[in-house]
């Protein structure tokens, strides 16, 4: 690795480092060069998938952070103690890493530095390489775009538009959506209400957006107002699917 220069994923993956690679936008931590675990400000983290979701309760989570965070053995006390199985654990954990990796490496963000020896609290779960997290992100960014191919729609708040026709039907997970979308929450805050991973969330968002049920922010436009929201409305929020189901999804993504 250069001097000066910020090193990048594959460089420390070359050189078996352990540590936290610090990026704009969250950090990614490795052991002996493979990708241990990701956090992101913009996704959220372990503890929401888990709590929001229904699979634990607040109490359990604080406990076994309170307990194990210290030595770093989070994740072994949730499946020693019988909260978690290790399926599940390593299904939300795979989860949380590659959704908090796309916002941590992908575009808009970049390695600031490296933390040498770092570790973190949740303990060592499932290893990633790094070409396999990589591939993962240059994976989602086509994704995306190939979707729509308007970034904006991913950071600004999500605002819901006048239909001007016969709009296409959409899925229990997009009604969900669509019933946060109040021209205040952002995608990243409509993932956390529903304690969902922040990727799948950007990806109905754009899906909506194509289809004529979201605005698509321009480049300095201003924001639309927000269109009156009728009873109809509280017809969108259905009880959310299992959190198993949707983490089972996000891996399968991967797969």
């Amino acid at each position: 690795m250069r001097p000066g220069r910020a090193p990048r994923l594959t460089d420390l993956a070359a050189e078996r480092a352990s540590g936290a690679l610090l990026c704009d936008a969250g950090t990614v931590y490795l052991a002996d060069g493979q990708v241990v675990h990701a956090e992101s400000p913009s996704a959220p983290g372990l503890d929401v998938l888990l709590t929001t979701g229904g699979r634990l309760t607040a109490d359990s989570w604080r406990e076994a952070v309170d307990r194990t965070a210290a030595a770093g053995r989070v994740g072994r006390f949730l499946v020693d103690s019988g909260r978690l199985t290790d399926a599940e654990l390593e299904i939300c954990h795979l989860g949380a890493l590659f959704d908090a990796a796309w916002f941590a490496l992908g575009p808009g963000s970049g390695p600031r530095g490296f933390q040498r020896g770092a570790t973190h609290w949740l303990g060592p779960v499932r290893p990633v390489g790094a070409v396999a997290v990589e591939r993962e992100i240059r994976r989602r960014g086509k994704l995306l775009d190939s979707v729509w191919p308007y970034p904006l729609v991913d950071t600004e708040p999500v605002v819901l538009r006048r239909p001007d026709g016969h709009l296409p039907p959409v899925t229990r997970r997009q009604r969900a959506v669509l019933a946060l979308a109040d021209g205040v929450r952002t995608p990243a805050g409509i993932a956390r209400a529903l304690g969902r991973p922040a990727f799948h969330t950007l990806l109905d968002v754009r899906r909506l957006a194509a289809a004529g049920y979201l605005e698509t922010p321009r480049p300095g436009a201003p924001v639309p107002p927000l269109p009156h929201l009728g009873p109809a409305a509280v017809d969108f929020a259905e009880p959310d699917a299992p959190l198993l189901r949707r983490l089972r999804d996000a891996l399968e993504a991967h797969l």
